[in-house]
């Protein structure tokens, strides 16, 4: 903090305030400075460093110095500043210079001039750039010194401080009466906000307000919308010298005046409590402060610093240790700034002589926990001239160096970057070499295979391949994603489906287009449901379709919960497509899952850059896996309400592990002859393809289950430390399976060019084959009786016949198939894993049986459809079994499907095992064991029962049960089948709608808005508690809110935080478990626009539960009228005056559809149709506005009365399950 320009008034300020330099400091040795001191100080090409003693035993959690570094001696550092990006150390000097330094080492990165004059006061790092404040200036620079912008102030003003208030936008303060905010995209003032206390040197910000510190000694809390004062602190007499808030806590400390004496330093550090908005016990500190922090790890520690170099560790509201007591090393000088790192591990500290000290409590320090690889320069490349040799009568003149002409450069000279040779990258070394090869220690011999000529050049120019890296870009609007003839190739029904949406959002989209059958699809405008085809997998394998409905657990976020709540939809829809977007919320909560890279920003999703095929196979790798884990867990309703002590990877043996896992035997074997073998559990495997020698042209020819043996079995040779050795020793890595799973999970690796070339080619020779074969089979087939339908498959070295296709296939059918539809697999003691292709109509004898042989259906194919229109997309290709096609159409067969999203349509068993690579990649298989099913349990008992609806505890802190809005259910008020319920939800925004205008001036909806429930409020619809609510609860949410549309919904900022929120808050999934067993106990649900409730809160309730009186007071082709003019008009209620409120609504809705009930009761439609028509006419009189003073239909006016606080005496859990039973 710089005090220049403070008023005189305030008196002197003592010798040892870094606010008091001289402006025209010269860069001259410090006075004070003792030649002995720097012994230890030695010159080195990156400035002045000053080496650290050798016996530094760093220890956990204590502070020690680790490096010092002199920039400029004697020239004052008045600012520094960890990059909140990269690795990076930033000082600024007194005269305007900067120097930046990477990582613990503290070596010079960049350094260049920013002001001539001024001294910089403030550092920030940004994304692109870092941004420096001087007295009059803020300028923009790249990392390596190049400017971005500069913004001049305007005459007069003298800026100390610059908050970032938005990824674009930073406010900036000073000694004058006002803060201005800057956009950074534009680089111009946008506003200006007159402050009452002129002088604003320092600038917090938290989650409700905007700090400011000011030179009288004051700090002011600010709205952080209209930056209005709200509260004002007076912390000390004098001046303020610097603060800092965690948390409900802001410490500050500063200077108190005394007379005159002038100033003097306090030290007593005044704290505040911000949710009293008063100050408590003040801390007494056995140091003068000068710079405090809050360093938030295990506890909210403070670090206090005082400008001679003391630093003092205490807790806010506990007594000040004198052993925790520090001294920075500033060989005589002044501490003048200081920084703390985002990850709390490193201190920066600046003093009068140009020295930056880092200070750290690591041994192994990170400016930042997730920082981005910071770019280095590259060195120059400059050669020497080459010795010529005179008697080469091939000498290039190029080659004698001339004398210049004049002293500029010449316009044939090219930059060093672009004339430095680039080597050739080496060729691939033969695998008939390395099969050969003996190895001694690291080095390898082999002799030469004689597979080259003499003095032949071992390069050759490659082919055009396809990048299966790199994407074209998308344009962001579907309008520019035009036709086009030579990206054609992608079948329709192959392409990304996109929904269009209208006026009337989606009810008049026609989904029944893209799907004949009685499956339900999955819309895809939810963020990252890339994973749609993946869910549609799973929920055609019924053990896990059985496993995930039978399961419950606390959990918030479980997946496993999720998947079976969806899993419930899909076998209630009828042809309707269902939303995972509950299951894709707690997905994206998943901290593995963001680990791993599958959680997709819009960028990539819109822009399709995402490589979706190696991301699908990652999912595919975590769901099964996070599955495995949390089904390992206390399974029944027991596992909800009970106190489950199983934790995750306990020794419970997981359906996951019955169904997908195979017992894998790995074994080590070191050249020393020690063998390590250690068992584990796989629950997929990836394929491995033969390395191609770099000579031959042709792709030898290999059979999917050779390649599919060696991929399971897999044998490798690498570098492992052994025990036996103690060193790293060349090793063979052998796996073994040791038992067959139920369903075999392949993820295809064809991640590349050259995988997909091969996968192109083994297709190829597979046709070549079925071509033969038809051939000779044609000239059989003209001398003996018409065959009966079958089908062709390669098992093998044949062409074997299946029952099941139509008449007329032909072995033209299979081209771009390589997989076989089934795999004959088996385990024998003598020669370990066998595997063959099979045919799909023969079954095994007895010995096959009785010697442990299995067989392997394919029943899902995972494709990557690559289309440089849309970005790509994945589909699925599922062969749906008997028990599916029973519940939803009544008849028991089997067919393949393709799922794309909302389109589903039946497809041949050939088509699914096609791959043409050029756009529909292979990524995942699915093979399960013949009759696998029959050995499952796969009954569903419905985990949910009445325990749900028990009180629970708020999650708000803030929530007093004495002061509740609604009275829980009693055991004799428990819902039957035909009981009314009022139900009401509140919204929020997540993502605001993403629309284009066409050039006709039409409007398009690219992206509708992402809704986020966050109040669902359900009142009894009869007995003697009629209208009275049984659930009103509020959902906390961890996804950030855009706009909590508080004129619509009653939802105000805070209102959904646990730490200052006063309302019932819950779970969404405590919640949705309320709701769910409403509906499965057969309850009707009466509300306004009850569709776009339960499509936001992802329930599907059968049609005959739904009872909307936005339908039951309509005329056809005509307007929809909202819930406050029908109240007005039927009840002579005022309602919605101001804000919405959701018992308000459901308690209106059920007088509503009592009044219908009134109104049609002994009345025919032509009376009812009267009735309506009147109402649609004096809604036109109205414009469909409620008048403020007229009453309606009926004999008077009346207002409800909202926000009813009903005093209950609540009951707890126990009892209330003990009167159940």
């Amino acid at each position: 903090m710089n005090f220049e320009g403070l008023d005189a008034g305030m008196g002197e300020f003592p010798p040892n305030l870094h606010g008091t330099l001289d402006a025209g400091l010269e860069p001259s040795m410090d006075p004070h400075l003792n030649p002995t001191l720097l012994q230890g100080v030695e010159l080195e090409a990156e400035g002045l460093t000053m080496s650290v003693p050798e016996p530094v035993h760093m220890m956990e959690g204590l502070f020690s110095e680790l490096h010092s570094v002199v920039s400029e001696v004697g020239i004052p550092v008045t600012a520094t500043h960890f990059d909140n990006q990269e690795e990076i150390l930033w000082m600024g000097n007194h005269r305007g210079h900067v120097t930046s330094f990477f990582g613990p080492t503290m070596g010079r990165y960049s350094s260049f001039q920013v002001h001539a004059a001024d001294d910089i006061r403030h550092i920030q790092s940004l994304e692109t750039g870092v941004l420096f404040l001087s007295k009059s200036n803020l300028k923009c620079f790249t990392r390596g010194g190049l400017v971005m912008f500069d913004y001049p102030m305007e005459e007069g003003a003298d800026m100390h401080s610059l908050l970032m208030t938005g990824n674009n936008t930073l406010l900036m303060g000073g000694l004058q009466n006002y803060v201005a905010e800057v956009d950074l995209n534009t680089v111009q003032e946008t506003q200006k906000f007159t402050v009452e206390i002129p002088g604003v040197a320092i600038m917090r910000q938290s989650n409700r307000f905007f700090f400011c510190g000011h030179t009288s000694g004051k700090v002011t809390l600010r709205d952080l919308r209209t930056f209005k004062m709200e509260h004002e602190f007076d912390a000390f007499s004098g001046s303020l010298s610097d603060f800092d808030v965690h948390g409900n806590l802001l410490a500050a400390c500063g200077f108190s005046s005394r007379g005159l004496n002038g100033l003097s330093c306090d030290r007593f550090l005044m704290v505040y409590d911000l949710r009293m908005m008063r100050a408590v016990t003040p801390l007494q500190v056995h140091v003068d402060p000068l710079f405090l922090r809050f360093i938030p790890t295990y506890t909210s520690r403070l670090v206090i610093i005082s400008q001679t170099g003391q630093c003092q560790f205490c807790e806010p509201t506990g007594l000040a240790n004198v052993a925790d007591i520090f001294h920075v090393n500033t060989v005589g000088q002044l501490l003048m700034s200081f920084d703390v790192s985002s990850s709390k591990q490193a201190l920066g500290f600046g003093d009068s002589g140009g020295c930056v000290h880092l200070w750290t409590d690591v041994p192994e320090v990170s400016f930042n926990d997730y920082s981005r690889e910071t770019e280095f320069a590259l060195p120059c490349l400059v050669d020497t001239l080459p010795q010529l040799d005179w008697n080469h009568d091939l000498l290039p003149l190029s080659l004698i160096p001339l004398p210049l002409t004049s002293t500029e450069p010449l316009l044939s000279d090219w930059p060093t970057s672009l004339a430095a040779p680039r080597p050739r990258r080496a060729p691939p070394v033969d695998p008939e070499i390395l099969r050969t090869m003996k190895t001694v220690g690291f080095i390898g011999y082999a002799a030469n295979p004689r597979t080259r000529l003499r003095n032949q050049v071992p390069y050759k120019i490659k082919d055009a391949e396809l990048d299966y890296d790199n994407y074209k870009q998308v344009p962001e609007s579907p309008i520019g994603r035009d036709e086009e003839p030579h990206l054609c190739m992608v079948l329709k029904k192959y392409r990304k489906v996109t929904i269009k949406y209208s006026k009337l959002g989606l009810e008049d989209f026609d989904f029944k287009h893209y799907n004949k059958t009685l499956f339900a699809g999955l819309e895809p405008h939810i963020p990252n449901a890339y994973c749609n085809c993946m869910i549609q997998v799973l929920y055609f394998l019924e053990p896990i379709r059985c496993l995930v409905q039978n399961h419950l657990c606390q959990k918030e976020f479980c997946l496993a919960c999720e998947l079976g709540f969806l899993f419930h939809m899909l076998d209630l829809s009828r042809g309707n497509p269902c939303q995972a977007s509950n299951f894709l919320r707690a997905f994206r909560t998943i901290p593995e899952a963001s680990a791993l890279g599958l959680i997709l920003s819009d960028s990539d999703e819109q822009t399709g850059k995402a490589k979706l095929g190696r991301l699908i196979q990652s999912w595919n790798r975590f769901i099964l896996t996070q599955l495995h884990q949390e089904t390992q867990e206390q399974e029944g309703p027991q596992a909800y309400r009970g106190a489950s002590s199983s934790s995750l990877g306990s020794s419970v043996e997981s359906a996951i592990g019955k169904l997908f896992g195979c017992e894998v035997e790995n074994s080590s074997l070191c050249r020393c002859a020690k063998e390590t073998v250690r068992s584990s559990l796989t629950l997929l495997f990836t394929m491995h393809y033969p390395e191609q020698n770099s000579q031959d042209k042709v792709i030898k020819e290999y059979d999917f289950a050779e390649i599919l043996k060696k991929s399971i079995c897999l044998e490798q040779s690498t570098q492992a430390w052994c025990e036996n050795c103690e060193k790293y020793q060349p090793t063979v890595q052998t796996r073994n399976i040791r038992c067959l799973p139920d369903v075999l999970v392949i993820n295809c690796e064809v991640n590349s060019a050259k995988e997909a070339e091969f996968w192109k080619v083994q297709a190829e020779y597979a046709f070549n084959k079925a071509m033969q074969k038809e051939a000779k089979e044609t000239s059989k087939l003209d001398e003996a009786p018409p065959p009966m339908p079958s089908e062709w498959c390669l098992d093998g070295e044949e062409l074997c016949s299946m029952e099941g296709l139509a008449i007329d296939t032909r072995a033209e059918d299979l081209r771009h198939v390589w997989i076989p539809l089934t795999l004959k697999m088996s385990i024998s003691k003598s020669q370990g894993l066998e595997i063959c292709s099979w045919s799909e109509g023969d079954e095994l004898s007895a010995v096959e049986e009785e010697e442990g042989a299995s067989l392997y259906d394919l029943v899902v194919t995972v494709p990557h459809i690559q289309d440089g229109r849309t970005g790509g997309n994945l589909v699925a290709h599922i062969k749906v079994g008997e028990t599916y096609h029973q519940r939803k159409e009544g008849v028991t067969h089997q067919q393949w499907y393709l799922f794309n999203d909302f389109l589903i349509e039946p497809i041949d068993k050939a088509e699914a095992a096609q791959f043409d690579v050029s756009w529909k990649v292979p990524a995942i298989l699915y093979y399960a064991k013949r009759n696998y099913h029959t050995k499952y349990d796969l009954r569903i008992k419905n985990p949910i029962d009445a325990s749900v609806l028990l009180t629970e505890a708020s999650l708000a802190r803030k929530q007093r049960k004495s002061h509740a809005t609604f009275i829980p259910l009693m055991v004799s008020e428990m819902p039957q089948a035909g009981d009314l319920v009022g139900l009401d939800a509140e919204f929020v925004t997540l993502n605001q709608e993403e629309a284009e205008l066409r050039s006709d001036g039409t409007k398009s909806t690219i992206k509708p808005s992402q809704m986020s429930v966050a109040r669902i409020t359900c009142v009894r619809g009869q007995g003697p508690n009629e209208g009275i609510p049984f659930i009103d609860d509020y959902i906390s949410t961890q996804e950030q809110v855009v706009d909590y549309l508080t004129q619509y919904s009653g939802i105000k900022p805070g209102d959904l935080d646990a730490k200052i929120s006063s309302k019932h808050l819950t779970t969404l999934k405590s919640t949705y478990l309320k709701l769910r067993f409403l509906i499965d106990t057969g309850v009707r649900f009466v509300g306004h626009g009850l569709q776009k409730d339960f499509r936001v809160i992802n329930l599907l309730v059968p049609k005959d539960q739904v009872v909307d009186t936005v339908y039951l007071f309509h005329l056809p082709r005509k307007r929809m009228i909202s819930l406050r003019f029908l109240a007005w008009y039927f009840l002579d209620l005022n309602i919605q005056g101001e804000t919405h409120d959701s018992i308000e609504d459901a308690r209106t809705a059920l007088q509503l559809y009592k009044k219908y009930l009134e109104l049609s009761h002994g009345a025919g439609n032509d009376e009812m149709r009267k009735v309506l028509k009147g109402l649609y006419e004096k809604g036109r009189k109205l414009d469909w506005k409620v008048p403020e003073s007229e009453a309606g239909d009926g004999q008077g006016r009346t207002t409800i009365q909202t926000g009813v606080t009903i005093r209950i005496k609540m009951m707890h859990p126990k009892d209330v399950a003990a009167a159940a039973s």
